[in-house]
């Protein structure tokens, strides 16, 4: 689990995508000994796994699902060698909880609107996916490439979202490299999707109504 709170800045040193697979290697020296094999780490968002750890790098496998669900199988070239990527280590007992809950489970997809400067700080606009929309609400929380952010304009008609970014994210992210267009990973609040399930679960539980049209036909309606 995460907090969406960006610790740390890496840098892709090299990503190898296969069709149903493939690895990447991050340089972060600023995390240096913290890091071990096996442990996970959020990059952009997505929790991966470090396979392989040597003079500052990491290295992290790539399955089918995660090509499939984030930016890192986007073909739009908004990661490639040379992008930085936010990272975040997982939560420990008693570190404090400034974020929101993110699991690094990414769930689609999004792309980039604007980033605009509004005073000293920044309107950071992303589309969303039709059928991510539903978890958008206007002051809840999102997470953007790993970033916690929280939703300060909502445009059900463009599918539009948009964030207030102050100069401290701006220049402690990857947001400032971002232009209209880039992919970015989305991940909805986890508290929405388990009241969605479960409003799905408790409808589906209802006994159904007898009453059919072919009923109604046969008592003369």
């Amino acid at each position: 689990m995460f907090t969406g709170i960006i610790e740390h800045l890496g840098t892709i040193e090299s990503l190898d995508v296969q069709r149903d697979g493939g690895r990447v290697s991050i340089h972060a020296p600023s995390l240096g000994p913290s890091l071990a094999v096996a442990n996970s780490i959020a990059v952009n968002g997505c929790c991966l796994t470090i396979t392989g750890i040597h003079n500052g790098r990491f290295s992290a496998d790539l399955s089918g699902e995660t090509l499939g669900k984030t930016s890192f199988g986007s073909s739009d070239g908004s990661l490639r060698v040379g992008s930085r990527v936010n990272l975040e280590r997982p939560l420990t007992a008693g570190k404090e909880f400034g974020g929101h809950f993110v699991l690094g489970h990414v769930d689609t997809v999004g792309q980039v609107t604007h980033l605009t400067p509004e005073g000293e700080n920044w309107s950071y606009g992303v589309r969303v996916p039709e059928d991510f929309a539903c978890y958008i609400v206007p002051k809840g929380s999102i997470s953007i490439d790993g970033i916690s952010l929280t939703v300060a304009r909502w445009d059900n008609k463009t599918n539009v979202a948009e964030a207030a970014i102050i100069p401290y994210t701006y220049g402690h992210s990857n947001i400032r490299d971002r232009k209209p267009g880039d992919a970015v990973n989305l991940e909805a609040d986890i508290l929405g999707k388990y009241i969605e399930n479960y409003l799905e679960a408790r409808e589906k539980s209802r006994p159904g109504s007898a009453l059919t049209i072919e009923e109604l036909v046969r008592q003369g309606f």
